[in-house]
This record gives structure tokens, C-alpha cells and sequence, in this order.
């Protein structure tokens, strides 16, 4: 049967990201339309009216919304298969707005102790503020999450693959928990990118990302986004980012825009490098310990081989002698850059223990398995060869 290549839902995922939620103005661009504007003009008073009682679907006001910001949620929306999403300011927009959108005191929230160090402060600090506690497990050990339900448990939350570790926790096995308690599980799904994990199609209720990174991909702009079910958006995000302001710069959005169009091959490019210099990491001595999902001394390998469709593009590792050596080995890189983003197209090297995380401490670090000689490595798009010698220069300074 043919194809009807007029409709974006029987495209592929690199046409969608390229074409997808194009809205042409009356200039027939052929790149999407940057639309800088904080307000909209309406053509008489009755249509004013009904934007505002939610009958006319078009446009109000910046942070509500813009032609920009929609183009980008509905591309993504295509690439993640979502019935609906709404773009936010950063990524800890999103994953803050999704968590508050849905709570009120007296709930619980479940959340894996493995998570960046600003998720943390959300689900730790914050939101006990406000009348909803936290209950923090270990990812991986699904009695746990069982354990720590309540009959006010709303919500439960997760990355997978973890930062900075790569852990991977098995996410339809965490959803049936969630449901069979009438909570929501949320998914930050920021190290798989949409392309190599689909939450959703596993039984999470909301996905949140960074575009921060893979989805910007250079390093430009800050962006984030919250996906899920047309009725979910509804009732827990939509209202709650219109009346609090977290919204996305139309230049932001237009730069993630451009940024989709070359996901698939960035992604694709920068996983070949990571699995090679997984490989070539595994086989130094000064390396205690590789982490990358697709190799198999992986701790949950067959879970990554289960749910994702690949290995990502960052890579863990311990260096032996611990911090004096784990910097030693970053100031010697030439190529790879110290900072502490992932997802670039320039190679990134960071060490968690002081920088992304340093802030919840070091016995909370120990329990997750951050030790003070793991390093993070966010696989560019340079040539391998290159970064492989950069990592030899790195090891050989120790």
C-alpha cells in the first residue's frame, strides 16, 4: 500500500525532524520564520475574547506561546510520538514544571537517588517545602520502588540512562508500579535523546529533556521540552507554564528547530565514536572501570538491549588513583573540553564529583556510585582517531 507522504505520521523520524510543524507565513520561507514578538494582534474584539476563553486556538502572548515555539513542540512531538508537548525556558523548566503541574501538598513523590544534581534539589529540597515529600530509592532495585509506595504516592521519577553513571532502569517495569498505584511516572530521558529510547511507548506518563543539548547539539541556547498525552498536557502542564512564565525565547526555540534537522546524523555519528572509545578505555590499566550501556560488563546491559536502540553518546569511567589522577588526565586533553555540558558537537569532559554533583555531598555520591575518579565524557563530532590520541596524551600524564 502507498505511503501518504502528505501526512507527517507516515514519515520516517530524519524527515520529520526536518520538515515536521512547519508553519509558512505568507512569504512561502523555505527555513521556519523566527517570530519575535511579545504579543499578537487580534482582528476585532470577539476574537480577543475567544483566544482568551480558549475557543480560538491562536495566539496571545509570547508566554503563552508563539508560531516559533509551536513549530518546535510539534516537531517534537512527531520525533517522540506524543500527542501533545510544551516547550520550556531550560531543561530544569521542564522537569520542574512537569513535577509541580501535577502535585499539591500532601502528595508523595517516588524518585530515583541516581539523578542529576539540580533534579535532586527539586525532588529533595523544593518540593518538601511545599507540603510534598520525597522518597528516594536505588533505581534499580524494583522492590524498593514498591516498598516506597504510598496511597499518596502521585508521581514517581527517573533518567535512565542515570547521570553521570549510566545506570539504566527498566521503565515499563517501574510504570506497571506507578499505575498499579495510581501515580504518574515521569522520565527525563536527556541521555538517550528521543532517538535511541521512547519512554512513552514503554508506559511512562510524561517525558522531559534538556534541548540543551543533543537537540540544540552546539552549544548555543537554552531550551527544554515536556511530552506526553493530549490529556495529560492539559491538566497538569499547560496551565501551570502559562500562569508561572518558564517559557522558551522564540530564538531559542528557532535554534532547536535548526538543531532537530541534524539530530539523527549527530547522534549517529557521535555513538559510533563513544562504543570505539568505550572499547579503547576498557582495555588501559589506568582505567578501573568503563560504563557505556551496549557493552556488555555493563551492569544492566540486558535491560539497555531491551529498551534502547543504542548505546548513546556519552561514556563513564574510573580513573585509578582517584582525583589527583582523574585531573591530571583531564588537563592534559588538548582536544576534549573541560566544561559540563553533554550533547555538543565538541567533546566534553567533566568530573561529577565536583562539579554536577558536588553539590548533595559526598556519602550521597558513594551511594550512587560517583567516586572522586569517575569522569564523564560527552563524545563530540571531532574524528575518533583524534580523540582517541587525546585520550592516550590524557592517560599517559597520569
Amino acid at each position: 500500500m502507498t505511503k501518504d507522504l502528505k501526512s507527517p505520521q507516515d514519515w520516517k523520524p530524519a524527515t520529520r525532524l526536518v520538515h515536521g510543524g512547519s508553519i509558512r507565513s505568507q512569504f512561502g520561507e523555505m527555513s521556519e520564520a523566527l517570530f519575535l514578538t511579545q504579543g499578537f494582534v487580534y482582528p476585532d474584539m470577539e476574537s480577543a475574547e475567544a483566544r482568551f476563553k480558549g475557543d480560538d486556538p491562536g495566539f496571545i502572548y509570547a508566554r503563552y506561546g508563539s508560531p516559533t515555539a509551536a513549530m518546535f513542540e510539534q516537531r517534537m512531538c512527531l520525533l517522540e510520538g506524543a500527542e501533545a508537548g510544551r516547550s520550556t525556558a531550560s531543561g530544569m523548566a521542564a522537569v520542574t514544571g512537569a513535577l509541580m503541574g501535577q502535585l499539591k501538598a500532601g502528595d508523595h513523590i517516588v524518585a530515583a537517588k541516581a539523578l542529576f544534581g539540580s533534579c535532586r534539589y527539586v525532588v529533595e529540597d523544593l518540593m518538601p517545602r511545599f507540603g510534598v515529600p520525597c522518597t528516594l530509592v536505588d533505581g534499580t532495585d524494583y522492590a524498593q520502588w514498591q516498598a516506597a509506595m504510598r496511597p499518596n504516592t502521585k508521581v514517581l521519577f527517573l533518567e535512565s540512562p542515570t547521570n553521570p553513571q549510566l545506570e539504566i532502569i527498566d521503565i515499563r517495569r517501574v510504570a506497571d508500579i506507578a499505575h498499579a498505584g495510581r501515580a504518574r511516572l515521569v522520565v527525563d530521558n536527556v541521555f538517550a535523546t528521543p532517538l535511541l529510547q521512547s519512554p512513552l511507548q514503554l508506559g511512562a506518563d510524561c517525558v522531559v529533556y534538556s534541548a540543551t543539548k543533543h537537540i540544540d547539539g552546539q552549544g548555543r541556547c537554552l531550551a527544554g521540552m515536556i511530552l506526553g498525552s493530549e490529556k495529560f498536557i492539559n491538566d497538569h502542564v499547560h496551565n501551570f507554564l502559562r500562569q508561572t512564565g518558564p517559557s522558551v525565547s522564540p530564538f531559542n526555540a528557532w535554534v532547536m528547530l535548526k538543531g532537530l534537522e541534524t539530530l539523527p546524523v549527530r547522534v549517529e555519528r557521535q555513538m559510533q565514536s563513544a562504543t570505539r572509545i568505550a572499547d579503547f578505555l576498557a582495555a588501559q590499566p589506568h582505567v578501573e572501570r568503563v560504563l557505556y550501556p551496549t557493552r556488555k560488563d555493563h551492569p544492566q546491559h540486558e535491560i539497555a538491549m531491551k529498551q534502547m536502540r543504542g548505546g548513546g553518546t556519552i561514556v563513564a569511567f574510573d580513573i585509578k588513583g582517584a582525583k589527583p589522577e582523574a585531573f591530571r588526565f583531564a588537563n592534559a586533553l588538548s582536544i576534549i573540553k573541560i566544561s559540563n555540558n553533554i550533547g555538543d558537537a565538541k567533546s566534553i569532559v567533566t568530573h561529577p564529583a565536583t562539579t554536577t554533583h558536588q553539590r548533595i555531598g559526598p556519602e550521597a555520591r558513594a551511594e550512587i556510585g560517583i567516586g572522586d575518579g569517575l569522569l564523564r565524557l560527552s563524545v563530540g563530532l571531532e574524528d575518533c582517531d583524534d580523540l582517541i590520541a587525546d585520550i592516550e596524551a590524557g592517560l599517559a600524564a597520569i
